[in-house]
């Protein structure tokens, strides 16, 4: 069975999210040039997955709000229990990985 991700709009700003409704119990933040949003999203939310993937209850939630340079993105989402300091560790190093960010841009139709 295919997993249904849920996509809110508010003006161009977006959120990806699973389980309703969307809550950040741990977030990381980066900045994007523009690009396909619903793509960026999608990249960044399975590589979070990767990282974060063994973390109980974890359920990501990523949100693209429209700035002048880009795109403000917040990465995190649920879990279940305490934030331990090693999630939002993960959670950094996913968004500030290079390799990440190239490929992201280049899938969201940008080269890096």
């Amino acid at each position: 069975m295919k997993t249904r991700w849920h996509v809110s709009k508010n003006g161009d700003a977006i959120t990806l999210y699973l389980t309703y409704p969307p809550r950040f119990d741990f977030s990381a933040v980066t900045v994007l040039p523009r690009g396909h949003p619903l793509r960026l999203a999608h990249q960044i939310r399975q590589d979070l997955w990767r990282a974060l993937r063994h973390v109980r209850g974890f359920s990501p939630v990523i949100r693209l709000d429209p700035i002048l340079t880009g795109w403000s993105v917040t990465a995190g989402g649920r879990i279940m229990g305490k934030v331990a300091p090693i999630i939002l560790e993960r959670a950094e190093t996913v968004l500030g990985d290079e390799k990440n960010r190239a490929r992201w841009l280049k899938f969201a139709g940008l080269r890096s």
